[in-house]
């Protein structure tokens, strides 16, 4: 019995071995991007496979841009809806965001109901809690730029692993950069710059509040739940609450 216990612990640290080695060979350059723009990502690549699978036509359309030529107002309102305590140091008002975001989810819910489209079942609110555990920018960079669609305890731990030295590596504006150039914004688009020539026909560098606070509005889902030709309803509701939180949001870059 023991003979076998300690040929099947063998095997075991073997294959975590082979494992940590395939993780080390294999783990990206993350420092590289101080530099280098990435030409593609994970995501990007996960669609256009996904579109040959379905016998659709891939697309692709990205223009990158410095983040010095996208508008302030879209990172304010990409803060504001994916993660408002980006900074860490205290440039903005955190007990009013957080007023401002219960004040708007309760107006939400209360215009869902007055339009016909609240189903207390399934009813999506028009942003995520500000409170809320989901993503941070730097963890969505991690898993867009890097990993697969699967979900599952490795992925995640990957997922953190790569987050961490994005932070340790990278500036902020660095990291918001790559961040507003590569992110979905639609079937094949990819990119503030791409986005706002596709959706208001104009450079990201021009675009309103109001605009920009559209745009944010879809990142969560923008092939599906906030996406503005199935549900225009709850991207304009979402995009009302971003608005109120871009007040409170300040660039410390």
């Amino acid at each position: 019995m023991w003979y076998w216990t300690k040929i099947l612990f063998s095997v075991l640290c073997g294959a975590v071995a082979v494992w940590l080695i395939y993780e080390i060979v294999t783990f990206p350059n993350v420092s590289k991007l101080r530099t280098e723009n990435p030409t593609t990502s994970s995501m990007i690549e996960y669609r256009l496979s996904e579109a040959q699978a379905d016998g659709r036509e891939p697309r692709k359309y990205q223009i990158w841009m410095p983040i010095e030529q996208i508008s302030p107002h879209l990172q304010r309102a990409v803060l504001a809806g994916e993660d408002a305590r980006f900074f860490e140091h205290h440039g903005f008002d955190w007990e009013a965001i957080n007023s401002a975001w219960e004040e708007a989810q309760r107006e939400g819910e209360k215009e869902a109901k007055a339009e016909g489209d609240y189903d207390p079942n399934d009813w999506i609110p028009p942003m995520p809690s500000f409170k809320r555990g989901a993503s941070t920018v730097s963890q969505q960079l991690a898993k867009n730029l890097y990993l697969s669609e699967d979900r599952n305890f490795l992925r995640k731990g990957r997922e953190a692993l790569l987050t961490y030295f994005l932070e340790k590596d990278l500036s902020k504006k660095r990291i918001m950069e790559i961040y507003l150039n590569i992110i979905e914004w639609g079937d094949g688009i990819y990119g503030a710059e791409a986005a706002s020539r596709y959706y208001f026909k104009k450079s990201a560098s021009n675009l309103t509040a109001q605009e920009a606070a559209y745009l944010s509005a879809m990142i969560p889902s923008p092939l599906n739940v906030f996406n503005p030709k199935k549900n225009p309803k709850r991207v304009v509701r979402r995009q009302r609450v971003i608005q109120r939180g871009m007040n409170f949001i300040k660039l410390a870059y």
